[in-house]
């Protein structure tokens, strides 16, 4: 057997014994994870220091601070959000009791990505303890120094067996795509995911697919221009560009293309000085391959505000990319990185015609003072999520699912998102033996009569309260009692 086959036979040999589903279980181990992120903060923050140049502060506000807060929430709600869970009833099944039990799922394999190398790993890893899963999680092998963090002092937190860390590139990825699991939760880009969800297919495994896409941000005339490009230049060059949910390019009206990059370029120098390559909080790009997929991005375009770069560092200055057209290179796939291209248009109808063309993104920007506006580009767009006047921070919003859809992705969590993605929502009834009368009309011969019966019972469905519920529980009783009297008779 492979090291990736011994590893999930181990968690699936674990999550048989039964001991990750008791709440007391899980609560323990979400806790361990949480004492791991505080105890062990140094070690995080040198790591992703050498891997994406992020500073300590950077971090924490980016990567684990999130992971807390959604630790704390889990551990908080974990008892609500595994508790049986009541549903309506229809008159057939008043007398029964019927609800829905969230069980779990058995052993996930969380694929994660290589730009928040702790945020979009180990996030899924908390709904997958919560849920009372066992989770194969396999961190980007890009991220050299973070993985080998994760792959030395997780195990010295949370449960080994339960909770492996399997290491690796391409081809471990891919053993482990052709074992069988319960789930698999992927998060990185659109070709891969196809690759995860064919390999999924092979086992009829259920998938979350957590992609990106080319993020529109577009920016009204009217909007108070200089709060806004100081917003979209945050969201923009934070991690350097490599963000799944940064804005990808902005749209906005002629008029007001100068003074958006005049604010923009502002914004640039407030955040990271007049040379962002000697700023701590400017990071760089990953390697050299992706450093020069960006670079190439730029050759057909007008550079109007940074365009610096270092391949020996990968370091690329912030970029604004003016008078762009649709057939150019930045306009072909997920930039990821930071460069900004500005595309111009006569207004929010040929905003809203230009995104509809293109896949539908992960995150959708939209700058307006008005409400109309806003609920106009929400109504007339799709997109995994919306945010109007901010960029980014929907993704902190645990009561928010975060996902995709289409071309960025499939399945959504955060929260109790995360908990019942990895959970199956079981239904289950649970019924009496007794007023058996009431089910003559569901048994052969089949008449008229009987048809009477069964349209009036499951096609009437009254909204009713809980006195109107015991009401009609007892009138239902004496019906049963009459019709059970005849059927004895």
């Amino acid at each position: 057997m492979s090291r990736e086959q011994k590893a999930v036979e181990r968690a699936r040999k674990a999550f048989l014994t039964g001991r990750s589903k008791p709440l007391e279980h899980r609560i323990r181990q979400l806790k361990n994870l949480q004492r791991f992120l505080l105890e062990r903060e140094k070690e995080i923050a040198e790591a992703i220091k050498k891997d994406l140049n992020k500073s300590e502060a950077g971090t924490q506000l980016y990567e684990t601070l999130g992971l807390e807060g959604e630790i704390v929430l889990a551990v908080k709600k974990l008892a609500e959000w595994a508790a049986p869970r009541p549903v309506e009833k229809n008159l057939l099944t008043i007398s029964d009791t019927v609800y829905i039990q969230p069980e779990p799922l058995g052993v996930v394999l969380i694929i994660g990505a290589w730009n928040y190398p702790w945020a979009v790993t180990i996030q899924p890893l908390i709904g997958a303890i919560a849920a009372g899963n066992a989770a194969v999680v396999k961190p980007s092998e890009v991220c050299v120094h973070t993985a080998k963090v994760m792959e030395d002092l997780l195990p010295a937190y949370i449960d080994k067996e339960l909770y492996p860390v399997v290491t690796g590139g391409v081809s471990e990825t891919q053993e482990l795509l052709r074992q069988r699991f319960d789930h698999v939760f992927y998060t990185g880009n659109s070709m891969v995911g196809k690759l995860v969800m064919e390999a999924a297919a092979k086992h009829l495994t259920p998938i979350t697919l957590e992609l990106g896409g080319k993020s529109p941000c577009y920016i009204d005339k009217n909007c108070d221009i200089p709060i806004a490009c100081r917003r979209v230049t945050w969201g923009k060059y934070s991690n350097c560009g490599q963000t799944c949910i940064a804005p990808d390019y902005i749209l906005c009206e002629p008029s007001i293309q100068g003074r958006v990059l005049e604010e923009i370029k502002k914004s640039i120098k407030a955040f990271y000085t007049e040379d962002p390559k000697t700023c701590p909080d400017y990071g760089r790009i990953i390697n050299q391959r992706h450093f020069k997929r960006i670079m190439a991005m730029t050759e057909d375009s007008t550079i109007a505000i940074g365009g610096d770069s270092d391949e020996s560092t990968c370091y690329i200055a912030p970029t604004v990319l003016k008078d762009v057209q649709v057939n150019s290179k930045v306009m072909q796939e997920e930039i990821f990185g930071p460069l900004l291209p500005i595309l111009t248009v006569s207004g929010v109808d040929e905003a809203i015609n230009f995104i509809n063309k293109g896949e539908k993104p992960l995150a959708l920007y939209i700058f307006s003072p008005d409400d109309k506006v806003i609920k106009k580009v929400i109504a007339e767009t799709s997109s995994g999520g919306v945010l109007a006047n901010d960029c980014l921070v929907h993704y902190s919003v645990s009561a928010l699912p975060f996902g995709g859809v289409g071309n960025s992705g499939m399945g959504s969590y955060h929260g109790k998102f995360s908990f019942d993605n990895l959970s199956h929502l079981r239904g289950c009834l649970i019924k009496q033996l007794k007023m058996e009368g009431v089910n003559d009309m569901r048994y052969p011969p089949h008449t008229a009569k009987k048809l009477f019966w069964a349209r009036f019972f499951i096609l009437k469905n009254p909204d009713l309260g809980w006195l109107g519920r015991m009401t009609l529980l007892a009138i239902f009783a004496v019906v049963a009692a009459v019709v059970l009297q005849r059927y004895l008779q």
